[in-house]
């Protein structure tokens, strides 16, 4: 995929009216569950932002990243209690992240801790990290594409929204840098 390539994929999203999803969670590691997650439609509005009650433990290493620990999030609901929520706010949508391969992940692990299945029907995942790396055309010595802090793309992009490591503002963080991707010119109009 080109520079114009990754522009014109852009566009097609943004007229797909996208929903737009983060979480924050445990760790990184396979047995890391959804602590946040918030999703925001094309316009900008939360369709859902809620903290999540884990299974397990807030290790002081993700705390430190986010800011939640576990005694906070002792009164949220436990993901079976919201997911019908985020089920609903994907289910038929093209459903835009920043690393979705990371974020989708967690969601299934987060769904095997209690035995349900990760089905969102007609749900469709585009990922803007890769999208913006291929935007950015830099290789590695290995050839694979460079990858991109979000809080690092939105200061090159001048977007005014903090990268706080909440679900809710890096999902509008994420937002505003698939938007100015959209927005880019191409070369014959």
């Amino acid at each position: 995929m080109s520079r114009w390539d990754a522009i014109r994929q852009a566009k097609a999203w943004l007229q797909r009216q996208p929903v737009y999803l983060d979480t924050e969670t445990t760790g990184l590691g396979g047995d890391a569950e959804v602590v946040e997650i918030a999703i925001v439609d094309a316009d900008g509005r939360p369709l859902v932002n809620t903290l999540i009650r884990p299974q397990g433990e807030v290790p002081a290493d993700a705390s430190r990243v986010h800011g939640l620990t576990t005694a906070m999030l002792q009164n949220a609901p436990s993901w079976p209690e919201a997911w019908p929520q985020i089920q609903a706010a994907m289910a038929g949508r093209l459903v835009l992240i920043y690393n979705a391969d990371y974020d989708v992940r967690v969601m299934r692990q987060t769904a095997a801790r209690y035995e349900m299945a990760f089905d969102v029907p007609g749900a469709e995942y585009g990922d803007l990290l890769m999208l913006y790396s291929e935007f950015k055309g830099q290789r590695r010595p290995d050839g694979s594409l460079r990858r991109w802090r979000l809080e690092q793309v939105g200061r090159e992009l001048r977007i005014p929204i903090p990268n706080s490591h909440r679900a809710l503002d890096d999902t509008l963080l994420a937002r505003e840098v698939h938007r100015k991707l959209a927005a880019q010119s191409l070369p014959w109009g």
